[in-house]
């Protein structure tokens, strides 16, 4: 589904919802379920279910913003777009690179 001019939604050729309507989706189920603000989304994946993101976020900030501590969700939707889970994946500070 994708919104349109007037605030309604309509789904693509394929019957289901865009992948643009599915990232809106997911970030403001969670942020509404979680309080936190999503920064980036490095992973969306389709699978038999419905569909898997990885979403991004911070959950502790701080200065320098180097040293704000950062979490990985996984976001699992069905389907439509609604979210059916979510679990924190990994945690880590803004500045450290993955190892490896």
């Amino acid at each position: 589904m994708t919104d349109t001019s007037d605030g309604t939604r309509k789904k693509t050729a394929t019957g289901g919802p865009s992948p643009l309507a599915l990232m809106r989706s997911a970030r403001e189920q969670l942020t509404e379920l979680t309080g936190l603000h999503p920064e980036s989304m490095p992973r969306l994946e389709q699978t038999d279910e419905g569909w898997v993101l990885d979403v991004e976020v911070v959950e502790l900030a701080r200065v320098p913003e180097t040293m704000s501590l950062m979490a990985l969700y996984e976001v699992t939707l069905d389907p439509d777009g609604q979210l059916t889970g979510y679990r924190r994946i990994r945690r880590y500070e803004r500045g450290r690179s993955d190892r490896g």
